[in-house]
């Protein structure tokens, strides 16, 4: 992996058998990542990564800005969000297989005696997919209708980098767990985003405008979830 110099902060190039530059910025720390094919030479590259300066900057400044939950102990009274709200964590222990009920004020998980913090997590976090799923399949098919496409299968997640992705030639889907913490029109923007790179692959004009054509609030919706705490990580450096 070879790596460009752009002043304050290099870039790592990763060469891919793909056609077109893919310039992304991850979190925590705003490291940036140039995918690039495989012949193209790197001093057209930089050339690329430099007129994206200001947008790269931007998207650390983000980074750097964007508030973090705490994180979870999953402790009885722990204040966790569900699709938006608040609930506090009521943790019951029995001999019964582990499940979680949501009621209006509290998010019961009923699990064995002596489960440690990590099992309570992978039961809330299967809890978190289902959810998502469930509530994602009847705007995926509204939205298939109104778009005028077809996806041949949804993934839902875990994601560090991002609330979703698309793969084009595969039909492919994901949506990140995340998006269950979320007011509701946080997942229908992202569904809606990536089910027109069906149609338009990249964030171009184009992409822009059918946005704006068949979801006319996409930016207030992407400003909302881009303001919510994301989850706290322990990132690897």
């Amino acid at each position: 992996m070879a790596t460009i110099d752009l002043g304050d902060f290099t870039a790592e190039v990763v060469r891919k058998d793909v056609k077109h530059v893919h310039l992304a910025v991850y979190p925590p720390c705003g490291r940036v990542c140039i995918t690039a094919p495989a012949r193209l030479k790197l001093g057209t590259i930089r050339i690329f990564a430099i007129s994206k300066l200001g947008w790269i900057k931007t998207q650390q400044r983000k980074l750097e800005q964007q508030e973090r939950e705490a994180p979870r102990e999953l402790l009885n009274r722990e204040s966790l969000q569900v699709w938006g709200q608040r609930r506090l964590l009521k943790i019951v222990e029995a001999e019964q297989s582990p499940g979680i009920e949501l009621r209006p004020r509290t998010l019961v998980l009923t699990i064995r005696p002596g489960s440690d913090r990590a099992k309570r997590d992978e039961v809330l976090q299967a809890w978190y997919r289902s959810s998502l799923r469930i509530a994602a399949e009847p705007l995926l098919i509204e939205w298939q209708r109104k778009l005028g496409v077809k996806i041949n299968r949804l993934f839902v997640q875990a994601m560090r980098t991002k609330w979703g992705s698309c793969n084009p030639s595969k039909r492919n889907i994901r949506l990140n767990t995340e998006l269950a913490k979320k007011p509701p029109a946080c997942l229908e923007y992202v569904l809606v985003h990536e089910l027109l790179h069906l149609i338009e692959s990249h964030h171009s004009n184009r992409f822009r405008a059918l946005l704006d054509r068949h979801l006319p609030t996409w930016r207030v919706q992407r400003d909302l979830l881009n303001a919510l705490p994301v989850r706290h990580e322990e990132w690897s450096v």
